[in-house]
């Protein structure tokens, strides 16, 4: 059976991306799904580590040919890509990156960056409300559940995920940063101010909800679980399409 394809969104900001979320994210999915990265321009993600193994895996991955990130902007929210048209994701996932290809769900994974450049971003914003209107899987970790909250930001509407039980990196798990101060959204708040329903386990602690086609995971500890929740959710969403075509 051909794989289905699965869009990556990392962040570009300069606070960067969680490497350790990511590579656990990628080495659980890759044999899953053909993966695709995308951040806002194009850009490079900054892997945030300081452990030797964690930054050789990194360069190594850096030499791959799926390793450099289309440009968000040539993704439209059906999940196609300017160069190649007849691609079509399944998932997305949101974190510090996100996926999705015949979009069946999307992934962001755990980073910083996601709070300062994601979470502004339209095309992001455009892709999560078309995988909400099709009710595609959408699973996003710790600071990653930033790129979901987009649009209500700006605009006086209503949260596309307004009455969702859903989880991030929790006020108390961020107090604890040394950037905690110039931290520019505070999910958590958020989440309970625009009609979601929050909860967190202990800091550092996994702690993962799914409801309905979202699946959100508090911190790098939730990271694992999240994406194989988000693999089984794909694999029954694409059963239950198949017995409906029969």
């Amino acid at each position: 059976m051909a794989k289905s394809h699965c869009l990556i969104i990392l962040s570009a900001a300069p606070q960067g991306v969680e490497a350790s979320s990511f590579i656990q994210s990628f080495k659980v999915l890759h044999p899953v799904f053909n993966i695709q990265l995308a951040s806002p321009n194009g850009s490079i993600p900054d892997f945030k580590s300081s452990d030797e193994h964690t930054q050789r895996w990194i360069a190594d991955f850096k030499g791959k040919p799926y390793s450099s990130p289309v440009r968000l902007e040539s993704v439209d929210e059906t999940g196609k890509i300017e160069t190649n048209f007849c691609n079509c994701f399944t998932c997305v996932i949101v974190s510090s990156f996100a996926f999705s290809l015949k979009i069946c769900c999307s992934f962001h994974p755990r980073g910083f960056g996601a709070l300062f450049d994601l979470v502004h971003s339209l095309q992001m914003q455009s892709i999560i409300n078309h995988f909400t209107r099709v009710k595609k899987p959408i699973c996003a970790i710790g600071c990653g559940v930033a790129g979901l909250c987009g649009l209500s930001l700006t605009k006086s509407i209503p949260w596309s995920f307004d009455g969702f039980s859903l989880t991030s990196t929790s006020i108390a798990e961020l107090a604890k940063k040394p950037m905690f101060g110039t931290i520019p959204l505070l999910v958590e708040d958020f989440v309970k101010q625009n009609g979601g329903i929050y909860s967190a386990s202990e800091p550092g602690e996994p702690h993962v909800i799914i409801d309905r086609f979202l699946i959100t995971g508090q911190n790098e500890a939730s990271t694992v679980t999240a994406v194989q929740n988000l693999i089984l959710l794909c694999n029954l969403r694409q059963t239950r399409h198949s017995s409906s075509s029969h």
